[in-house]
């Protein structure tokens, strides 16, 4: 993690962007603390952080720490100050959209939620976001140059490095497409502000995961968590840290191929897969079919809020479908919460997982195992966004970076 590198660092050696970190984590939150943590003299210290209070990113709290570790009287608490910038987040589904407005440690201050299908392309969906930004800084009462980062998360694997969708199965056009390039246009356009805005492209299961776990399970150092929505995806956690495999496809668990699902067509290309038979767009078709219109997995979630027997019946069967897969994903990973969330995340699919992932996992993989819903709701991706956003632009290396280029 982030933390490990001041201790990689010599401590004579450590920066004004180590010193944030270990105020940020709370490892040292007065000068004499971070003397002691990093081996500096005081006066080293105090022209380190004199960077860091002229940049406006710490602050001296009202409160004190105690006595310092040398003696003598009280040590003011030096803090995160999180009103010197705001981050803009965003979660696309399918069909719908939800941005938001936060501070630097979670706070919503302005929300949208509205209809904005990924089908449409890139670049009307990224564009019309542009002037989603301007309302929610009005409301927010935030001009544009608050604005450090944009965190935004698409249903689809992403190359994190480049910042664009590579092959997303449920989003057609999107394919190696600069969303990060795009949504900084759209930024400028919409609010007047900077073109170089930093952005954040993540796959939204695991923006979601990543949200959870920081503000639920802090202290689960395996997490997972599977989004069943339209598609079906999975976020994981390990020790702090979103795990995306080598580029990032981890967690594209609605593409494993399931027996009950032979001779079904997926939205991919191939036959068989497990979103073709339990995704909230396979319970929308096999609805419809019975009579009962419903288009995607919002409408199937809807039928099941109103307790209609055969959605409900068909949650429990498809809940089942997953749990059997989940059932090798949590004997591989051995996580300590596997969470449920998505349009299916209800008690008759919940009841599915349970059901078989009990009866195929090994006793010793569940043993510790807790299986939960969301916490977050809706709001769980944006949440994540935004930690994404404020963890890579604070951690030591880039705050670094960032107090440089502001001439610090």
């Amino acid at each position: 993690m982030a933390g490990d590198r001041t201790r990689e660092r010599p401590r004579s050696q450590a920066r004004a962007g180590d010193l944030l970190h270990l105020v940020r984590s709370g490892r040292a939150t007065t000068r004499g603390a971070l003397q002691e943590a990093t081996g500096l003299s005081r006066a080293t210290v105090g022209q380190r952080l004199d960077r860091l209070f002229r940049a406006g990113w710490l602050r001296e709290g009202a409160g004190t720490a105690g006595a310092s570790p040398a003696g003598g009287r009280p040590s003011l608490r030096l803090e995160f100050d999180d009103a010197h910038a705001v981050v803009l987040a965003v979660s696309l589904d399918t069909r719908h959209a939800r941005a938001a407005v936060l501070t630097l440690t979670g706070e919503l201050l302005a929300e949208r939620f509205g209809a904005l299908s990924v089908d449409e392309g890139p670049e009307r969906v990224l564009g019309a976001l542009g002037g989603w930004f301007a309302g929610l800084l009005k409301e927010a009462a935030r001009p544009a140059d608050a604005v450090c980062g944009i965190g935004v998360g698409v249903p689809g694997p992403v190359d994190t490095v480049t910042g664009r969708a590579v092959q997303p199965p449920i989003m057609p056009g999107w394919d190696g497409y600069d969303i990060r390039g795009r949504l900084g246009r759209a930024f400028a356009d919409g609010t007047g502000g900077a073109t170089d805005v930093p952005v954040l492209v993540e796959n939204d299961a695991n923006l979601m995961a990543y949200g959870e776990q920081r503000t639920g399970h802090p202290d689960c150092t395996a997490f997972a968590l599977v989004k069943v929505s339209t598609g079906i995806g999975a976020g994981v956690v390990i020790g702090g840290r979103i795990y995306r495999g080598i580029d990032g496809g981890a967690g594209d668990i609605g593409h494993i191929r399931v027996p009950e699902g032979a001779g079904t067509l997926c939205r991919c290309g191939s036959y068989g897969c497990l979103a073709a038979v339990a995704s909230g767009r396979a319970l929308a078709r096999r609805l419809t079919e019975a009579g009962v219109p419903a288009e995607s997995g919002s409408d199937v979630r809807e039928l099941l809020a109103e307790g209609h027997p055969e959605a409900v019946r068909l949650a429990r069967e498809a809940g089942r479908s997953v749990g059997e897969v989940l059932a090798t994903v949590v004997t591989l990973l051995n996580p300590g919460v596997l969470m449920i969330a998505g349009d299916l995340a209800g008690t008759p699919f919940l009841t599915g997982v349970r059901e078989l992932l009990y009866q195929r996992a090994l006793p010793r993989s569940t043993a510790h195992l807790n299986v939960v819903t969301a916490q977050l709701g809706e709001r769980s991706a944006l949440v994540g966004a935004g930690a994404l956003v404020v963890e890579h632009l604070y951690a030591p290396d880039r705050a670094e970076e960032r107090l440089v280029a502001l001439g610090l």
